[in-house]
């Protein structure tokens, strides 16, 4: 099973305060992994296994310092998972706020995920290998209603993994997608708490229930590791079935 081990290897992951980021930067610690759990917020939870560092990843020059400090420490970079994300739903038609929130969203979903990848990879360089892992959604498949910029920059997200996937090839850096399908967070907790929408999206999966930030586990580990040594450009879905799903 060394196969799947992330022995020596050191992580960068975004968004690593709550969620989904907090999830895989745990689990890849756990799956031996250095790991540095990146985001904006104040995080002195003292059971994390990782090295939690405070950083707004939309701020290029501080994460470019902090990117610099954990090199210079390691010598190496071997993973980036870009989880870090917003959503910010239209609740009326005003062109300024529909700006706004586009603006917001892309700021965080898009182009921070860009300069991070452009920043991690000359590292990764260095080396000759790497994994990239991008967190896009099933919105970025589908048009969901009243949040037309989270599905843009998430559909934004799912292609400029797919260019960096061509442009880093050479270099033996591989960048995927992990899609997840509804997963239970801070950020989907209206619709859980909601027994409309809960059931909703219940009944859209295959089966029949909300996913949990450790469903996305096996998928980080495996795109991190050497299993995946020959996959790149893709996006593997972990939806309970709801892209695959045909009648009701």
């Amino acid at each position: 099973m060394d196969l799947f081990s992330l022995k020596n290897k050191v992580a960068v992951v975004t968004g690593a305060s709550k969620g989904i980021g907090l999830a895989i930067a745990c689990g890849l610690e756990k799956a031996g992994a250095t790991v540095y759990g990146i985001a904006k917020t104040d995080f002195s939870n003292e059971m994390i296994p990782f090295n939690y560092l405070r950083c707004d990843i939309t701020q290029v020059a501080l994460f470019t310092d902090i990117v610099d400090e954990i090199y210079i420490k390691n010598s190496r970079i071997d993973i980036l998972i870009n989880a870090a994300g917003i959503t910010l739903p239209l609740k009326n038609s005003q062109l300024k706020q529909a700006q706004d929130n586009l603006k917001q969203t892309f700021d965080t979903n898009v182009f921070a995920p860009f300069n991070t990848m452009m920043i991690v990879s000359e590292y990764m360089k260095k080396k000759n290998r790497g994994s990239i892992i991008n967190i896009t959604s099933i919105a970025a498949e589908y048009g969901f209603p009243d949040n037309p910029s989270y599905v843009a920059s998430k559909g934004a997200l799912k292609m400029l993994t797919k260019a960096f996937a061509e442009d880093l090839a050479c270099y033996n850096i591989r960048v995927n997608n992990i899609v997840p399908g509804y997963i239970h967070t801070d950020m989907t907790n209206g619709s859980f708490v909601d027994p409309k929408l809960y059931k909703q999206r219940l009944n859209n999966t295959m089966m029949k229930r909300w996913g949990v930030p450790d469903d996305l586990l096996g998928a980080a580990i495996f795109l991190s590791s050497d299993a995946a040594s020959y996959v790149t450009g893709t996006d593997l879905f972990v939806d309970g079935g709801w892209s695959a799903k045909g009648m009701v």
